[in-house]
């Protein structure tokens, strides 16, 4: 992996992760949260799921679908285009990096960067 730091605007851009691309999408930008259970989506409905980059372990993930529609980009650490995550994240056209490896994961609530306009798809902290 390539790490890149640049200094635009007082916002520090680092690539802290690469993947394959679902399908083309120009970069989104989101607030980042781990996503492990189906409590963690029922509390995003609760509040807004609108704008987050979700993270998840598991390709055959079917706990995101309540709040799919409303995710910026999807993050996922195993899998393949034609893995659950990759098929649903095709048919909403929410951006999605599948088998990611990160550098470095961010926190909650980090702003991040999810960009599928080339391959591999690279996954930014904008701090």
């Amino acid at each position: 992996m390539v790490t890149v730091s640049a200094r635009l605007h007082s916002i520090t851009v680092t690539d802290i992760g690469i993947g394959t691309r679902v399908f083309e999408a120009g970069p989104v930008r989101g607030s980042w949260r781990r996503l492990t259970t189906p409590d963690d989506v029922l509390e995003l409905m609760d509040t807004t799921a609108e704008g987050v980059v979700a993270c998840v372990a598991d390709a055959g993930a079917t706990f995101l679908a309540p709040i799919f529609d409303e995710l910026a980009a999807v993050v996922c650490l195993s899998g393949t285009p034609l893995s659950h995550i990759g098929i649903v994240s095709r048919e909403y056209q929410v951006p999605c990096v599948m088998a990611a490896t990160l550098a470095s994961e961010p926190a909650d609530g980090d702003v991040v960067e999810v960009d599928c306009s080339a391959e591999p798809g690279v996954v930014r902290n904008l701090a």
